[in-house]
């Protein structure tokens, strides 16, 4: 299935592009398994949504505004954010944020489980829920990609599953945190680097991403909205393979105008000076840890911490 990969190739499409499309690289059991697990846990997890709380915080208001207007949610779902954020708060001390929440940094932030009115869903810290997943991480064909971008000391940010549902509109163009966040001119590298594994296969016509070629050398983010751009490109390929592209690069979820879903891993690794996404270290089952092999321990954060000065 991997046989003939130009990895230079492929490196230098990812250099001038901002992207690049591996086809095929999970074998027909590695995919049907992974299909299994991400389809049991979504299922598990929409049967299993937090409900609201009876807290009141005095910005719940401004809370429920912030994800009414950045993502698609339902009411519900702004009331289920709301009470995510009251739980983060009792986990933290019950410190509040010093600032207005759109100036929060979106890596203290829960994004919605559900989204686009509820018809699409996603599944976070999906390693730690599943960790049998875990060996995608450190993929024999997609790690060398990372490390020669982010370099041999780069981290796992982030790991999670989505579903674009039927008859849904599209994500918005954007660049990944924190890029979204830092004055222009933004850096001229990236920050983070983002793999996604196609569980199904990505059309024009069911939600594929799209993205814009070079965008990552204008050192900007792209206007706010989702409407096609001249020039974009659609990561249409089978499933199992991977796609790959800069957290500089402009890109967003396409429309998915079939009845079906369109669902894939989204694995995405950053230099090792930047903070994680996700807290892997305290969440991952502990019988797991010493399963795990020297470098995948290092990926989610084992020996990639400030030390503990005694």
């Amino acid at each position: 299935m991997m046989k003939n990969i130009d990895m230079d190739k492929l490196k230098h499409q990812l250099a001038e592009d901002g992207y690049a499309v591996i086809e095929n690289v999970l074998d027909q059991a590695q995919l049907d398994r992974a299909r299994e697990i991400v389809a049991r846990r979504m299922k598990y997890e929409l049967a299993n949504l937090q409900q609201p709380d009876d807290e009141k915080h005095e910005d719940d208001d401004e809370i429920r505004a912030y994800y009414k207007k950045h993502y698609t949610v339902s009411d519900a779902e702004a009331e289920r954010m709301v009470a995510r954020i009251h739980q983060y708060r009792r986990d933290n001390a019950g410190a509040r944020w010093p600032m207005p929440i759109n100036k929060v940094s979106k890596n203290f932030l829960h994004l919605p489980t559900l989204f686009d009115d509820d018809q699409s869903q996603r599944v976070w810290n999906l390693l730690n829920k599943e960790p049998e997943l875990i060996p995608l991480i450190e993929h024999p064909v997609v790690l060398p990609m990372v490390q020669h971008v982010m370099g041999e000391d780069c981290n796992l940010h982030d790991f999670q599953s989505t579903s674009i549902g039927p008859k849904t509109g599209g994500g918005a163009w954007h660049v990944d945190a924190p890029l979204g966040q830092i004055a222009e001119p933004l850096p001229e590298f990236p920050l983070t680097l983002q793999n996604v594994w196609m569980l199904d296969d990505f059309t024009a016509d069911n939600g594929a991403t799209r993205v814009m070629p070079r965008s990552h050398k204008l050192r900007k983010s792209p206007p706010w909205g989702s409407d096609p751009m001249e020039g974009e490109v659609t990561l249409t390929a089978p499933a199992g393979s991977v796609a790959i592209w800069l957290s500089n690069t402009w890109h967003r979820s396409g429309p998915n105008s079939t009845d079906g879903q369109r669902r894939a891993i989204l694995c995405n690794y950053n230099v090792s000076w930047l903070r994680f996404f996700a807290d892997f270290t305290s969440t991952l089952p502990q019988e797991v840890i010493p399963t795990l092999s020297e470098r995948a321990k290092y990926l989610l954060g084992f020996g990639a911490c400030a030390p503990r000065t005694r």
